[in-house]
């Protein structure tokens, strides 16, 4: 039977018939709360409780199984032990049922044998097609007045809104919701996806990017099931859909996949959490760091028209506040605005003679909503004005309502976000309710409104941001790489020396220093004279990775006389670090001029896939960590970008009077990095260090390289 999960998903949000498998009749069990939950929410279909002991269930019947109820169930709720799971959907499937949320816990969660039992479960569901969400679940929610279905064991179920939230943490889920019920946030969809037996983050999401009722979506994530589905579903939802959703996450964890790989710079980098900072980057997801972040942020998108720009205008009451304000918003990235003449003078002319008329405007403590109406209007006239900031701190004479008033009925008015900042505790009840009803996003805090005007503010320019695909280049060698990967695996290595490295690079079109392999002393002299003084040599071996630590490699050798000095030492050095070492013979490799030393690289991680780094290059990148990340295949702009957002592209850029670098040179080599490691799934890690670059319009050259392959690779079809 073929399954259409698209289908079977907008079924589980909003079915017409609903089995509660494992409905009690005992107070405060979990089955019986979500049969409540579903009966009492309003629920639009049928719902059936399945329970072989019960006569009927908060006065409707029940039935003894799936098999037993009248006409279709298109979703069945499970919360049976979890032994009794498997039974329970085959029972399903053999009724025809489409979709099953399994609330139930009990698998891969608690070890071998949980694992087993939950295959068992997705091999059912696979054989009858029913879609699964779960199990170890809290379940799902969809306010759509049309549907009002509530199939969780939360204690109350939010008002109809227009964010989605997906949360694979169940317990937190209950927060969220209780969260939600408290500080009167609406929900269009929630769904707890648990252990994401066959339904996951990205099933939602595809069903999300074409829901009427959801503007934004919000993710609780531990980790991502397939990342490339990801980034491609979420650059799709966050800007190329004709009705763009912002994507906010919080990601709990760290990777500790990547753990493992510590033979590269880049493997040893990639196992950090930053890594999904990059990623998401990579697709337009907002990431936060807590759930007030991500419900902040939010009722911002939610409510608010996005800015043009990052100008932000500041009017407050208070001289303490607004300057707080002005410097979180620098340091998220927005920039205070200079007011035109125009608006200059409004504020002069309108303002008492001791408010400050420029960004921030102070309107004075005793500021009635007169004046804010007039700052306000004056601020969000102008044309240099992207969005404002507006700080209320409570006075003996401030009249809140008013200004709460005031503040709502201008801010419609305008194409431009307005974020509002009612400082205190008490009796600010009304002022925020007016502000609510007219949807301004209102904070405790103008550090928290700040930051919510600077993620619309990025967000505004990813959308804004020029379209680029990725480039194929077709002056590479496949077949030399085929050859040599392929005698590698023969050998049984997974490492391939720097004189093979440099072969696959070069077939490639990377900008690689003349270099020969040298089996003896004679032809080191040879080579050395083919290519020119001065040379240095390296060690070429299949058993050595690190080829400074056993004093395998002499620089800077000018002549004949230094060069035959220099084989000798290190085959002794060599030789004597490791006596049963298989030396293939030495490098000659021409010296490169001065240049930058830059690293770019590559990490295979079991959950991102390949991961290119960038960074400044050289023995300590490891300390300092200066680098930036990316998913392959990645677009000209995000090889680009890759360049500029380490800290030192200053460096690269050209300080205090240095010529800049040829910072295009890098991107290219980042993106012909990127196609050689897409069309060869055996190479698993991979770090040119350092590649050297010149000045702007002379190019890069890869110096010293490594790279680890798979010594057993799937067959491709």
């Amino acid at each position: 039977m073929k399954r259409d999960k698209q289908e079977n998903v907008r079924l589980i949000f909003s079915p017409r018939s609903v089995a509660v498998i494992g409905a009690s009749t005992r107070k405060e069990s979990v089955g019986r709360t979500i049969f409540a939950n579903i009966l009492f929410s309003g629920y639009t279909g049928i719902v059936y409780p399945v329970n072989p002991k019960a006569r009927g269930i908060l006065g409707v019947r029940a039935y003894h199984s799936v098999w037993d109820i009248p006409g279709e169930v298109d979703l069945a709720v499970v919360i049976v032990p979890s032994g009794a799971v498997p039974t329970v959907m085959e029972e399903c499937g053999e009724k025809g049922v489409k979709g099953a949320v399994i609330i139930t816990a009990g698998f891969k969660e608690i070890g071998k044998k949980g694992t087993e039992l939950e295959e068992a479960v997705k091999e059912i569901s696979r054989k009858y097609s029913i879609s699964l969400v779960g199990p170890n679940c809290l379940g799902v929610i969809n306010t759509d007045p049309e549907v009002s279905f509530n199939a969780t064991f939360a204690a109350s179920m939010p008002k109809a809104g227009n964010r989605a939230f997906i949360s694979q943490s169940g317990a937190l889920g209950v927060a969220i919701l209780e969260y939600a019920q408290e500080e009167n946030i609406g929900l269009s969809k929630f769904v707890s996806v648990g252990n994401k037996a066959d339904i996951t983050e990205n099933d939602l999401l595809a069903a999300l990017k074409d829901d009427p009722h959801t503007d934004v979506i919000l993710l609780y994530l531990e980790e991502l099931t397939d990342t490339k589905r990801f980034i491609e579903l979420a650059r799709e939802i966050t800007g190329e859909i004709s009705k763009i959703k912002p994507i906010l996450a919080i990601k709990s964890g760290r990777t500790t996949e990547g753990a493992r790989a510590a033979s590269s710079h880049t493997g040893a980098l990639a196992s950090s959490d930053e890594a999904y900072d990059f990623v998401f980057r990579q697709c337009g997801v907002l990431r936060v760091e807590t759930l007030a972040e991500l419900f902040d942020y939010a009722i911002a998108f939610a409510n608010q028209p996005l800015p043009k720009g990052n100008r932000v205008a500041i009017v407050t009451n208070a001289g303490g506040p607004g300057i707080l304000a002005t410097d979180v918003s620098v340091r998220y990235g927005l920039q205070p605005v200079s007011f035109d003449k125009r608006t200059t003078e409004n504020l002069q002319k309108g303002l008492p003679p001791t408010a400050n008329i420029t960004n921030p405007v102070d309107i004075i403590g005793d500021a009635k909503e007169d004046r804010y109406a007039l700052a306000l209007k004056s601020v969000l006239d102008d044309k240099n004005v992207d969005g404002v900031i507006v700080i209320c701190t409570r006075q003996s004479m401030t009249v809140l309502p008013d200004i709460a008033c005031a503040i709502a009925d201008i801010t419609p008015q305008y194409k431009k976000p307005v974020m509002a900042c009612f400082m205190g505790k008490t009796g600010i009840s009304e002022a925020l309710k007016i502000l609510d009803e007219k949807n301004v996003p209102h904070y405790k805090f103008p550090e928290a409104a700040a930051r919510a005007m600077a993620n619309m503010s990025d967000h505004a320019q990813w959308l804004a941001r020029p379209r680029t695909k990725v480039r194929v280049f077709n002056d590479i060698n496949k077949k030399r790489v085929k050859e040599i990967l392929a005698t590698a695996r023969r050998e049984m290595r997974d490492f391939l020396p720097e004189s093979e490295a440099h072969e696959v690079l070069k077939a490639y079109g990377f900008p690689v220093l003349d270099f020969r392999l040298a089996r003896n002393e004679q032809e080191c002299l040879q080579c050395a004279k083919e290519i020119g003084y001065p040379v240095a040599l390296k060690i070429v071996s299949p058993d050595i990775l690190h080829k400074v630590d056993v004093g395998g490699v002499s620089l800077n050798i000018e002549d004949e006389v230094e060069l035959k000095k220099a084989y000798k030492n290190i085959l002794y050095s060599v030789k004597r670090a490791k006596p049963e070492v298989n030396i293939w013979g030495v490098l000659v490799q021409k010296m490169a001029k001065e240049g930058k030393e830059t690293i770019i690289g590559m990490n295979r991680d079991p959950q991102f896939g390949a991961l290119l780094m960038f960074g400044l290059g050289g023995v300590y990148v490891e300390a300092l960590k200066d680098v930036t990340f990316r998913i392959a295949p990645i677009r000209e702009l995000s090889a680009q970008r890759m360049t500029k957002e380490i800290r030192g592209y200053k460096i690269l850029e050209g300080y205090r009077g240095e010529m800049p670098s040829d910072i295009a040179a890098i991107a290219e080599c980042l993106k012909r990095l990127s196609q050689l490691v897409t069309d060869f799934e055996e190479i698993e890690e991979l770090d040119i260090n350092p590649l050297l670059v010149f000045e702007k319009g002379k190019g890069v050259k890869v110096v010293d390289a490594r790279i680890l392959i798979k010594k057993k690779i799937k067959s491709r079809r």
